[in-house]
């Protein structure tokens, strides 16, 4: 898919053009792993409750590790979590919890597998779902797009009010700055740079 290899970033528009001819924001650069998820998925509306909880369980177990170590394992993941069905991770008790635990395919990491789960629960307690209470702190979109990475921040008032709302409610792992991850990945804010050849999505209307 991207041949030729990748020139430097340019330092101005922290953009990268690769062997295919497209500019891509820089740090989705370094593996054709990140530019496939940057192209097709990053930045893109995504709805669904069972597709939210996954985006914020994987964002809970980057916690602390690269991303592409978890983009690489989705896979195990899902395979691991019955492909994130609420219902059915909500479900899992300690014969679970030791199977997870001793899956290579993921990160074993008790806290994080423990959290996962009760997230589930937490999530299924919510009156009108996960993917509701998300959406409702995606904020306005910005006229344009970002310039550079100098304006892109790591956490926002929307993501700040976004964990405290999920800790409210038993929710683990939320951080404002995951929050925030989360919003970005799942197209509640469209951090693309300016420049970048992935076209603005078009504002989502939840249904």
């Amino acid at each position: 898919m991207l041949s030729g290899g990748w020139p430097s970033v340019d330092a101005v528009t922290d953009l990268v053009t690769g062997g295919d001819g497209l500019a891509r924001c820089a740090w989705a650069a370094s593996t054709p792993d990140y530019a496939a998820y940057h192209d097709e998925e990053w930045g893109r509306p995504l709805h669904g409750d069972d597709a939210l909880y996954e985006r914020l369980t994987l964002e809970a177990f980057q916690s602390g590790l690269s991303w592409l170590t978890i983009l690489r394992k989705r896979p195990a993941f899902r395979a691991a979590f019955d492909h994130f069905h609420l219902e059915t991770v909500a479900g899992y008790g300690e014969s679970d919890v030791a199977r997870l635990l001793a899956d290579a395919g993921i990160v074993r990491n008790r806290a994080k597998i423990d959290a996962a789960i009760a997230n589930a629960r937490a999530a299924l307690d919510l009156p009108d779902g996960l993917a509701t209470l998300l959406w409702s702190f995606a904020p306005a979109a910005r006229p344009d797009r970002p310039r550079s990475f100098a304006s892109v921040p790591a956490v926002t008032p929307e993501s700040t009010a976004m964990a405290k709302a999920l800790k409210k409610r038993d929710f683990r792992f939320v951080g404002p700055t995951t929050a925030y991850a989360l919003m970005q990945a799942t197209g509640m804010v469209d951090d693309h740079l300016s420049g970048c050849h992935v076209k603005p999505s078009a504002a989502a209307v939840m249904g």
